[in-house]
């Protein structure tokens, strides 16, 4: 089955006013916050003790997200080597998604590679390829996609102007997963325990809802998918584990819940990891014209995600 729970938003898209604006805004508060308890921690803790927990956690959390929006804005942005894998599997009842994305970025300005693979079907993969100052994006076509255009390559125009680092395929996730724990934390629940590590790097563990994990979207499901999920089992947690470096850099997120109710159940596993810095040879050549559908208009694109997004979540 073609991962039958996940319908992807289109790759460029319109920057929005308003609840998006907000959200971008939560998901730079939390991982600001979570970057300054980082450094209260290590400063101030000793190896393997807890500090602070429960509520007191949750309070000195909050308290720092207006000041670190400027340090944390940079730290996204910064054209350093990066390179990240995130393991998105969910289940409902006996439907699965389960895929891998890889995000590669070189260069300054840099380019930019991510990749979205199907774990269950080796033929189901996308792969996204912006060279640095290229008015065009590439991308190539598993097998699964074949019918959207008559070569593996396809090229869309290219505008990042305006757009923040969330709205890069390589970052939506680590974004929306760090907007989910901000959400839980103005809703009183989330932050359990900040723990100082032996290596220097910190640790917070924290209870997320699944309703704000599906209204930050980090999983899109098809509506489908979403009837079976009651309104008790929004209000279930997943735990919560997110693990920053001795230098205060987001390393590691893991979400993990197994919820039931009126004779449903639904699994989340998220795995989110920095990994080591890639190089040049991580990226792909770009691919002679020959090779490549270029979609030139508006209409053009907007036709090929459309039937893209038939693809993924028509199961």
């Amino acid at each position: 089955m073609t991962q039958c729970l996940k319908a992807r938003q289109k790759a460029r898209p319109k920057p929005r006013q308003g609840p998006l604006t907000r959200r971008r805004s939560r998901t730079l508060a939390a991982l600001g916050a979570v970057l300054l308890l980082t450094a209260s921690c290590a400063a101030g803790g000793r190896e393997g003790t807890a500090i602070p927990d429960g509520d007191a956690a949750a309070e000195y959390v909050t308290a720092k997200f207006s000041t670190t929006l400027e340090r944390l804005d940079e730290d996204l942005s910064a054209n350093e080597p990066r390179q990240s894998t995130h393991r998105s599997y969910t289940r409902i009842d006996d439907k699965k998604s389960d895929n891998t994305v890889t995000a590669i970025q070189v260069g300054s300005p840099p380019s930019r590679l991510f990749k979205n693979h199907s774990n269950r079907d080796s033929a189901d993969y996308r792969d996204y390829y912006h060279p640095a100052g290229s008015d065009v994006e590439y991308t190539l076509l598993g097998p699964v996609y074949a019918d959207l255009a008559p070569t593996t390559w396809v090229s869309i125009p290219y505008d990042n102007a305006g757009y923040g680092v969330c709205f890069w395929g390589g970052y939506t996730a680590v974004c929306r997963m760090l907007s989910t724990v901000q959400s839980s934390l103005e809703n009183g629940n989330a932050a359990k325990q900040a723990k100082s590590l032996r290596d220097g790097s910190v640790e917070l563990t924290a209870e997320v809802t699944l309703r704000d994990f599906l209204e930050e979207r980090v999983v899109i499901l098809p509506d489908w998918a979403l009837e079976p999920i009651s309104e008790e089992m929004r209000d279930e947690v997943i735990e919560t584990r997110i693990k920053l470096d001795p230098e205060g850099r987001l390393k590691e997120i893991e979400m993990n819940g197994l919820i039931s109710g009126g004779g449903h159940e639904i699994e989340i596993k998220e795995h989110y990891q920095v990994l080591e810095p890639p190089t040049e040879e991580s990226l792909p050549t770009i691919p002679p014209d020959d090779q490549v559908t270029a979609l030139k208009t508006d209409a053009q694109v907007d036709e090929f995600y459309d039937r893209m997004n038939e693809i993924t979540s028509g199961g």
